[in-house]
């Protein structure tokens, strides 16, 4: 098959899962094109049979915003033309949806017909889509998708109680390469890091609000007071300063590193102990998953998705949101003792298996073969 694929190319989770999709696809055959304002960040080497097509916004002294709705439209059409792409799988609403639905009238003008499917991640439903401002837009253009899909049940259901969705969503979960991250850790990069064993939590995220970074540096506080340990934030964003702050006035900031936005994570799970999600929400928790796919444990919320990925007391823990002291005794009952930890670590890297990568994209190709009458 001949796959367009539209995407955010940032750190984000859809940008995240839209490019290892595509590469898995492009592994097993198929064709396919990334089509964005730039190279995803997870496209970083050479691989068969993908192409990158970038969608070239040129500034004009008429508009005071770059119209990159019309400009992402316009090149899906040509790319679509020029390649005989046979369909348009696109992540998140928000523009990217509309501007297929856009692509695709032009297109019939010319007799080509061409299917959309639409992959609702989270935020492009729970936040931007309940904005006023885009909500109609959002609402049409999933309904006018030839096939709509979420990444949890949790975010399928959330959809349908914010919008009047006609067509049914088929839930296909997010998934991790599980083999990717089966690594041994780099003892001389874990001695940098801890350099007397202590144990090492992590946090990786875009630091937005609904992250709650300062959670974690408290839960952190908290675990410290009673074990010896370390703490990474991996990501950057709007939070992370105020993260900092706190980290500072509560005087953990020598056991805290922050190391900014990282593509190997794989390298950086391989030597963390255990995994803090704090969120007040997520559609499903792509970073959660690919902890367990290191072995990593994690301390959630239950909030959103999260459930459908974590198992309660077995691939770690789950409680309210912004109850510290419940996360803070739950960190401590998994890192007590090594036989504890271990028991939890080898849990969550059999649990992950239940989404490696070869048992879902086979669901994306079927809905393929099906649009396309295979």
């Amino acid at each position: 098959m001949r796959i367009g694929i539209v995407c955010y190319p940032t750190f984000g989770g859809s940008g995240v899962l839209a490019t290892e999709l595509g590469k898995a696809l492009a592994q097993k055959g198929h064709h396919v094109h990334f089509i964005t304002y730039q190279q995803p960040v997870r496209l970083n080497g050479f691989v068969p049979n993908i192409y990158y097509h970038e969608v070239q916004v040129p500034p004009y002294p008429l508009f005071d915003y770059p119209p990159y709705e019309t400009a992402l439209a316009s090149t899906l059409v040509d790319v679509i033309k020029n390649n005989q792409l046979q369909l348009l799988h696109v992540h998140y609403a928000i523009p990217h949806a509309a501007a297929a639905y856009m692509a695709k009238k032009i297109l019939e003008t010319d007799g080509i017909s061409i299917p959309v499917i639409t992959t609702l991640h989270g935020t492009d439903i729970t936040l931007v889509g309940r904005d006023k401002t885009y909500a109609p837009v959002v609402a049409f253009s999933i309904n006018q998708s030839d096939a709509i899909t979420a990444v949890s049940q949790n975010l399928c259901e959330e959809t349908y109680r914010t919008f009047t969705i006609k067509k049914q969503i088929e839930v296909i979960h997010n998934f991790v390469d599980v083999k990717r991250f089966s690594r041994k850790p780099i003892d001389a990069f874990k001695k940098v890091i801890a350099p007397d064993g202590e144990r090492i939590l992590l946090h990786a995220s875009n630091f937005r609000k609904i992250k709650r970074v300062q959670d974690v540096v408290k839960i952190f506080y908290k675990v410290n007071q009673k074990l010896p340990s370390k703490l990474l934030f991996v990501g950057d964003g709007p939070e992370r300063a105020t993260a900092e702050d706190l980290c500072r006035k509560l005087g953990t900031c020598d056991h805290i590193r922050f190391v900014g936005k990282q593509e190997q994570m794989e390298d950086i799970l391989a030597i963390a102990d255990l995994f803090l999600l704090t969120s007040e929400y997520e559609s499903f928790g792509l970073a959660a998953l690919e902890a367990m796919a290191a072995g990593v444990p994690v301390v959630s919320t239950n909030a959103g998705g999260l459930p459908e990925v974590i198992v309660q007391g077995i691939t770690g823990y789950m409680s309210n949101v912004g109850d510290i002291d419940s996360m803070s005794n739950q960190a401590l009952d998994i890192l007590k003792d090594d036989e504890t930890l271990q028991q939890f670590k080898m849990a969550a890297a059999e649990h992950a298996k239940n989404f490696d990568i070869h048992r879902i994209v086979p669901l994306y190709e079927k809905l393929y073969e099906q649009l396309l009458g295979n």
